[in-house]
């Protein structure tokens, strides 16, 4: 038999643990509270509750009734399953960043194309940002295709390019156009304007989460 809201609140107020444990409650209703900007005594008075029971459900010091479970959901103006709803993981932020001035990325020059990887001092990156200028003028001049793990973005900064891929035909890119791809596919790049183009590129990394 499915477990209806009511059931829900019930097994709560009882202290079983099938659905959701009061401890997760607690800290549920912190997150709404704060959501909100609202303070102890701001809840307090929405729903009729002691600041310092409130106090005590956010710490898991007190196994709310089902009373005060009815209490939480009318005064809050929020339903059931939004308040059983388990809080979001709290991920500490790393506070990384890594600024690229302009000319300053890592370069790698090809045959076909002058690579300019971009925040390459930061290490264990999700995206790998770099620009391109595509000298190529011709698919000729791949020996083979580009192809590597993860998906890219691609947004063309300046002149015009086609855009070779494994599994569709040839794809003219003007400036400010943009494209998404799967990276293991077979790609490259050819310049069909006047001046080498200018491409800015984000691939992501398989091998990260």
């Amino acid at each position: 038999m499915a477990t209806t809201d009511q059931d829900a609140a019930l097994q709560i107020a009882s202290g079983r643990k099938p659905f959701v444990e009061p401890l997760r409650l607690g800290k549920r209703l912190k997150e709404i509270r704060l959501a909100n900007q609202w303070t102890l005594e701001d809840v307090s008075q929405r729903t009729g509750l002691a600041r310092s029971t409130l106090s005590k459900i956010e710490n898991n010091q007190l196994s709310p009734t089902f009373t005060v479970v009815q209490k939480l959901i009318g005064g809050l103006g929020i339903d059931l399953p939004q308040l059983l709803r388990p809080p979001k993981p709290q991920t500490a932020t790393m506070g990384r960043r890594d600024l690229t001035r302009a000319g300053d990325g890592q370069r790698h020059p090809t045959p076909t194309y002058e690579h300019e990887l971009l925040s390459h001092q930061l290490a264990q990156k999700r995206m790998i940002p770099f620009k391109t200028i595509v000298r190529a003028r011709s698919f000729d001049e791949f020996q083979e295709w580009v192809r590597h793990d993860g998906e890219e973005f691609l947004i063309v900064l300046e002149g015009s390019i086609l855009l070779y891929t494994e599994f569709y035909e040839p794809v003219a890119l003007e400036q400010g156009d943009s494209i998404y791809f799967d990276s293991d596919m077979g790609h490259a790049l050819v310049s069909i304007s006047e001046a080498d183009a200018s491409v800015l590129s984000v691939c992501t990394r398989a091998d990260v989460g």
